[in-house]
């Protein structure tokens, strides 16, 4: 007899396919992040927790190799403003991470740029090479600080094995590229 899935296991099981659609369907173009409302994440990174959210966001942190400031600014918008709460009158999808004055830990993750290769092999040429995505994120991590409190906004060990553990709220994903397809208009 199994045990029964965990809501950790749902919902990373839940991230894989959405990853994959993701892969299937879509141009690697613009900075990706794939955005979850939790109840609580943690970052543990060689048997060590480097850093841990109650309610809040995760986000997991896709740069593509040719991402620019304009890049950065534009996820960094739209992350802090994605209204994924209900308000106090019960009014869906009204408030965001900033409203609510929740937490938000990002995990830099190069693979969101990873397609199978016709070996079934990873290829991650797509995205931004090491140290050239290590000052990107930063640069990110720091205007998330500069636009929200920078006591709020938490992140994973740049380059590190990590592991992440997650409780879902919802669960609640949405997935946010600076470059909008022309199936939405290009709107913000």
């Amino acid at each position: 007899m199994t045990a029964p899935p965990t809501s950790t296991s749902f919902g990373l099981r839940f991230v894989a396919v959405l990853l994959f659609v993701l892969a299937a369907t879509q141009s690697a173009s613009a900075m990706r992040l794939v955005v979850q409302r939790v109840k609580a994440a943690s970052v543990t990174v060689a048997g060590e927790k480097v850093s841990s959210i109650g309610p809040g966001l995760v986000a997991l942190v896709g740069l593509h190799e040719h991402d620019s400031d304009e890049d950065l600014q534009y996820c960094c918008r739209k992350l802090l403003a994605a209204k994924l709460w209900p308000n106090d009158n019960g009014g869906q999808w009204r408030h965001g991470v900033k409203q609510r004055n929740l937490d938000l830990l990002c995990v830099s993750q190069f693979t969101l740029y990873g397609k199978l290769s016709k070996k079934n092999q990873p290829d991650y040429k797509h995205a931004m090479k090491n140290e050239p995505a290590r000052k990107a994120y930063h640069s990110f991590l720091q205007l998330l600080r500069e636009s929200y409190d920078e006591q709020k906004i938490h992140d994973g060990a740049f380059g590190e094995m990590m592991d992440v553990d997650l409780t879902n709220d919802g669960p609640v994903t949405i997935v946010i590229e600076s470059d909008p397809t022309p199936s939405n208009g290009g709107e913000e």
